[in-house]
């Protein structure tokens, strides 16, 4: 299923301008990831449809559903070594797994009774969870924090063999909008569809902290 794009400037005010949000291109069974690697490795998962080759599961990968914060990590495709970008589309029942196993990457007063505690769950768990500043397509910081996730052990298993629907190369898509980007013609930039992700599970939506 190939990726459903939109003007930039019709989706960023109907954004959370503020707090923890998970904003994705998602479906009734479905949510679209993006993750950035060099030749050897995104070409490989592009052509399979599953991440293998080069990939190593004894390393913890992180997945993104925002794909401006992608695109910032990535440096639009320029940053060598990510030269390759990928939407990933998820089994949205393994998302909603992922979210419900991801444990902060720091300790967390209000949620964990203790450094310990927090440490303890931190070993135990598959999942890392991250908040980090979400940034505009040139780059700057917003007030809105977009989540990634970190993935080990069974996790990093499942989400490479099984999880998967579909991988597409949006490299080339990239490589067109970084050139609205860099010339400032906001108006010309397209970007995937995305509006904020439903945790109904409102145990999982409380320890994400997520904005209400």
């Amino acid at each position: 299923m190939p990726l459903h794009t939109e003007p930039y400037l019709h989706q960023k005010d109907r954004w959370p301008q503020q707090g923890r949000v998970i904003l994705a291109q998602y479906d009734a069974d479905s949510i679209v990831v993006y993750q950035a690697y060099r030749p050897a490795i995104g070409d490989f998962a592009a052509q399979h449809g599953y991440f293998g080759g080069e990939f190593k599961l004894s390393r913890m990968t992180w997945i993104k559903p925002n794909f401006l914060w992608m695109m910032y990590r990535a440096g639009w495709g320029a940053k060598p070594g990510q030269e390759v970008i990928l939407a990933i589309r998820l089994k949205r029942s393994a998302f909603d797994s992922i979210l419900a196993q991801a444990v902060h990457s720091s300790f967390q007063s209000g949620l964990y009774e203790s450094q310990e505690a927090w440490q303890k769950a931190v070993h135990a768990s598959d999942v890392r969870l991250q908040w980090d500043p979400d940034h505009n397509p040139a780059g700057y910081k917003l007030e809105r924090r977009a989540i990634q996730l970190g993935l080990r052990r069974e996790a990093i298993r499942q989400y490479a063999q099984e999880w998967i629907l579909d991988i597409e190369d949006i490299s080339n898509f990239v490589a067109e909008q970084r050139e609205s980007v860099i010339s400032g013609n906001y108006e010309a930039l397209l970007t995937p569809a995305e509006s904020a992700y439903p945790v109904k599970d409102l145990e999982v939506a409380t320890k994400l902290q997520l904005a209400k």
